[in-house]
């Protein structure tokens, strides 16, 4: 509406008169007479604003329509940012949707430590302060074999803080096919310079010898440091030096021999059909000094950076003062416990576990709860989308596994209409699942949008929300 005389003659309701109307009193005892006149103020001023440039209409200005504009605005207020969602991306460690599901255990030790006082620093036994790493280092080594243990908040904190207590102002040696690049755009060599330490790169991007690295060994060398290439693999004319042969040549000249293994897992991958994922085990029994890897990814724990070994040398790590400002705080700590409890009892873990649960997923499982949702997705999204039942590869994700595929299934959603403005069409119909009261999060590939339900947790949520899809 252009602007002109009657516009200009239109005027909201004042915030006091609005405030002393029954909807809105009804709305202070609901979320607080501060919240509300913010609310109002602002709906008001967005009026004058809009009578000012012509575009308001005489209905915006009635106080029906204004409260439920200031209920709306308060519902957005008030909804969590951070909010749960279906990840039927096909990614079952997806870092966008938050990595690995933590079990029940984990939730139950969480709130029992953040509802009240705990001994996060306090020895029960001795009576006097203790240390946070108490209540998982035991842990870790006898996982592990290691002879100590600290953590941190994530794997990235753990090789800084390590780097800069062992090789600050010094030489690290990696192998030039091992300078990795993780998710975020953070590079092994960004943190190493941000840990004080140099880069000295050993060999080259497809082939590195043994004598590569003794040739470059000096004085202001540090430590020998492995990184495993997670995230990428290279094939074709290629030479690496094992583990247990870079520990050697560490040791015989008096150095410490690191290995950054980034996604950790503590049980053998390949009874669930995946290659076999490097553990810490293997790196202490190889001769490394020192190895680090993540909790919220195979490990399928909360979000930390384990880092175990020597005794000697996590002790200098843990006087290090940037060790304070990476810390975990008591409700990660409770987590971590409980999962790596679990452990403890392998034959157990399919069932527990939620992260392996979803990697161990058999396909016909899949297949059969997709057949049956199908007609359900089918009813909510009435004639405006076929739906099928197709099989489809997940992947482990979070740079875990690049290469390994899982056989899976779900469902192929196909907007009616034809190909001409398929686009515009599939990117609604993404939007109308994530539109729903749990968002769904799908992808869009080959003029599709799929839903791989290998990770599909509660298949009756998922279902009683479809009357609420708002696709046409």
């Amino acid at each position: 509406m252009g602007r002109n005389t009657d516009t200009k003659k239109l005027r909201p309701p004042s915030v006091d008169r609005l405030l002393k109307s029954k909807e809105m009193v009804l709305a202070c005892d609901a979320y607080g007479r501060h919240l509300v006149a913010d609310a109002i103020r602002e709906e008001v001023a967005l009026l004058r604003s809009s009578i000012t440039s012509g575009v308001v209409t005489p209905p915006m200005m009635e106080p029906r329509n204004i409260f439920l504009a200031v209920n709306k605005r308060l519902s957005n207020w008030l909804r969590p940012s951070l909010q749960r969602v279906f990840n039927l991306t096909g990614t079952v460690l997806h870092t966008n949707l938050g990595r690995a599901s933590i079990p029940v255990e984990a939730l139950e030790a969480v709130a029992m430590v953040a509802t009240g006082a705990s001994n996060l620093e306090y020895d029960l036994g001795k009576g006097c302060r203790g240390d946070r790493d108490d209540h998982i280092e035991p842990l870790i080594c006898k996982l592990t074999g290691a002879d100590a243990a600290t953590v941190v908040n994530n794997n990235a904190a753990a090789v800084l803080l390590l780097l800069n207590t062992l090789a600050d102002k010094k030489e690290v040696l990696v192998s030039r096919g091992q300078l990795v690049e993780i998710g975020g755009s953070f590079r092994i060599p960004d943190i190493m310079k941000r840990a004080g330490c140099r880069l000295r790169e050993v060999g080259t991007t497809n082939r590195t010898h043994k004598e590569d690295y003794a040739e470059v060994i000096e004085k202001k060398t540090a430590l020998l440091m492995s990184v495993h290439t997670s995230n990428y693999v290279v094939t074709g004319f290629t030479a690496e030096v094992a583990q247990s042969d870079l520990a050697v040549i560490a040791h015989e000249h008096g150095l410490p021999y690191v290995v950054d293994l980034g996604s950790g897992m503590l049980i053998d991958m390949t009874q669930f059909g995946l290659p076999h994922e490097p553990t810490p085990q293997d790196a202490i029994a190889d001769g490394a000094d020192l190895v680090t890897f993540s909790s919220d990814k195979l490990l399928g724990g909360p979000q930390a950076g384990i880092i175990a070994g020597r005794a000697d040398l996590i002790r200098k790590i843990k006087k290090n003062p940037l060790k304070r400002a990476l810390r975990l705080d008591k409700m990660t700590i409770a987590a971590l416990e409980a999962v790596l409890r679990l452990y403890l009892n392998p034959d157990c873990l399919v069932e527990r576990l939620p992260s392996l649960r979803a990697l161990s997923k058999p396909k016909t499982n899949i297949i059969n709860e997709a057949t049956e949702i199908a007609p359900a997705v089918s009813e909510a999204l009435k004639k405006t989308a076929t739906v099928g039942v197709i099989e489809m590869k997940s992947q482990v994700g979070s740079g875990s596994q690049p290469t390994s595929l899982l056989p899976s299934g779900g469902l192929a959603i196909v907007p009616a209409g034809g190909k001409k403005g398929r686009g515009s069409r599939l990117k609604a119909l993404a939007a109308a699942f994530r539109n729903l009261p749990i968002p769904v999060i799908g992808r869009v590939t080959e003029d599709k949008f799929l839903l791989d339900f290998r990770c599909l947790d509660n298949r009756v949520e998922f279902e009683t929300q479809l009357n609420q899809l708002r696709y046409s």
